[in-house]
């Protein structure tokens, strides 16, 4: 067997365990009580993906240009933390525009530029090698697989000499519970070298208005987003359900410090799902929680680092819309 017939077959394995995973999530999602809810991975799809990247270009919300403009002023400390050639693997690339900026810093520093792109929406990686495929020196890999999957798939061609930096960017660790945050750092922490490096980007505090703003915009795109949620079950899992029948619900919760976006059920309704042969019982005004967006500190930042293994290394913040960069090393 070829490698090219290798890596075809193992790129059907990944897809059919993302499958089985989709359903096993959904399934465990909408049978939980008191609260239902459905992992924010899956709105990721080829649709949800052009939502979101419309929802950064929206005036309310600045997070994803505060982190492009951190990227871009400072790409060049942020690949300087070792001096050997870096192997940079992006966890949720998306069209991977931002990362432009790491990518030609350390293609400038060391003459080229080895990168992965690791997204569970395959047109969000088609994309992102059109977007970053025109920079020169830059050798593009990409892997339609989870978060941890793609790492290690990613790893397993790490070459000599090489360092690695991981990029969690775009504050998408405020998505995560805070336990579960915590362990998937401590599982990534587990995948690096002593001496590697990750990127990890978290939304700041800010005035609560404001942050409703951001996930409540007055055009509705964000509440397309999350009702694309629902879509993708219909379209993947032959879900029937009504999206119109679902209300974008926005609130945030201060002690935990966190946006929670709900799809509120209008009315009752039961909901089936063919790949799961069997229906889900809504009742009028119950909710399905389909993201948290928590809100740092800079204090909460440095103990997510010591909690999974990581040194605080370096910190950038933007003034105009709290938002920070921060450098975190494997110990």
């Amino acid at each position: 067997m070829t490698k090219q017939q290798l890596a075809v077959r193992f790129d059907r394995r990944l897809a059919q365990q993302f499958a089985l995973q989709f359903n096993q999530d959904v399934l465990r999602g909408l049978t939980s009580e008191p609260q239902k809810w459905l992992s924010a991975q899956y709105f990721y799809d080829e649709v949800g993906s052009a939502l979101f990247e419309a929802i950064t270009a929206l005036p309310e919300y600045g997070l994803t240009r505060a982190d492009s403009r951190l990227l871009q002023r400072h790409a060049a400390e942020m690949v300087r933390f070792r001096p050997e050639p870096l192997h940079i693997i992006e966890l949720g690339s998306g069209s991977g525009a931002k990362t432009r900026w790491l990518l030609e810093a350390e293609a400038t520093r060391h003459g080229t530029a080895r990168y992965t792109a690791i997204d569970v929406s395959a047109a969000a990686l088609e994309m992102c090698r059109t977007t970053l495929g025109r920079i020169p020196a830059v050798e593009i890999e990409t892997e339609n697989a989870t978060y941890l999957d793609g790492v290690r798939v990613a790893l397993r061609n790490r070459q000599p000499g090489e360092r690695v930096l991981i990029l969690f960017l775009g504050s998408t660790i405020g998505n995560f519970p805070l336990p579960d945050a915590v362990q998937l750092l401590i599982e990534l922490r587990g995948s690096l070298q002593f001496g590697d490096g990750l990127l990890l980007g978290t939304d700041l505090m800010k005035p609560i208005e404001q942050l409703l703003l951001a996930y409540d915009d007055p055009a509705g795109v964000t509440a397309a987003f999350n009702r694309n949620l629902l879509a993708h079950i219909n379209r993947e899992l032959g879900g029937k359900f009504d999206l119109g029948a679902f209300q974008h619900d926005v609130r945030f919760d201060s002690e935990e410090s966190r946006i929670e976006m709900h799809l509120r059920s209008v009315r009752p309704q039961t909901v089936w799902i063919e790949a799961l042969d069997r229906g889900f019982r809504f009742g009028a005004g119950e909710t399905i929680w389909t993201e948290s967006s928590r809100k740092f500190t800079m204090d909460g930042v440095k103990q997510l680092a010591a909690a999974s293994g990581f040194e605080p290394r370096m910190h950038w913040t933007d003034d105009e819309w709290p938002f920070a960069e921060s450098l975190l090393v494997a110990e």
